[in-house]
């Protein structure tokens, strides 16, 4: 073999490593751009993902916020609601503490005169008297006190002084007692003539010597608990 056919040998030698080569580098260039662009996907995919999760988590957000600020305006629009009824019970509360104020200082008075009704008898139709006797006995069977300190309105008192033994000696036959011993104190609760401040309707209050155990059994205590005890049934009829 001449030198001639050993170069032309090696030349073909040289064109076959360079064209593995190149085909290598293709191949590679290949595969770096197909793992490259699997890559690149992978990123976008997952951005992509990301920004949905955020995009519902902020969303999510929202809602709740809305939620909150509806169930917040719902609540404030409720209690508005419910003090709004309140002030017209009070206020119808009031009005009736007023009227029953009005009446108890006018014995003549049509109203006052249906007030005692319930109390009345064929001698005297329009017995206050009997009222106040029922209140002391009442009062005295909460205290069951064998000595009772009682305050009553000054314009009262004479009526109270006339009914007192009547009403120490009913107190005893129901409670099977011996009747108390009652005093009429010097202090008296304010009259509905009082213009400012609280005044008393009329009726009783009975305590203990010591001051501990009270009972008020005045007509606007009376009054109260008649309320609260027809409250229901006043919110019903109002507002349905």
């Amino acid at each position: 073999m001449d030198d001639g056919d050993v170069s032309k040998q090696i030349q073909q030698m040289v064109e076959f490593i360079r064209q593995e080569a190149l085909e290598k580098s293709n191949e590679i260039s290949v595969s770096a751009e197909e793992e490259f662009n699997i890559e690149k996907l992978q990123l976008v995919e997952a951005e992509k993902k990301k920004i949905r999760q955020d995009y519902e988590r902020k969303n999510k957000q929202v809602e709740v916020r809305k939620k909150i600020e509806y169930s917040m305006q719902l609540n404030a629009s409720r209690i508005k609601y419910l003090q709004a009824q309140d002030e017209i019970v009070n206020d119808m509360k009031e009005a009736a503490s007023k009227e029953l104020l009005r009446v108890s200082d006018n014995p003549n008075a049509y109203s006052y005169k249906k007030l005692l009704q319930a109390f009345s008898d064929d001698k005297n139709p329009y017995n206050y008297n009997k009222l106040l006797q029922a209140l002391i006995v009442q009062g005295l069977l909460r205290l069951k006190e064998p000595s009772v300190l009682l305050r009553c309105r000054e314009m009262d008192k004479k009526a109270v002084e006339y009914v007192l033994e009547d009403s120490k000696r009913e107190y005893a036959e129901k409670a099977k007692v011996q009747a108390p011993t009652i005093t009429i104190d010097d202090i008296s609760p304010p009259s509905a003539s009082q213009e400012h401040g609280p005044s008393c309707s009329g009726g009783v209050v009975l305590a203990s010597n010591d001051g501990k155990i009270v009972c008020e059994n005045t007509l606007d205590a009376r009054l109260n608990v008649a309320f609260q005890q027809k409250l229901p049934q006043i919110r019903k009829h109002i507002f349905g």
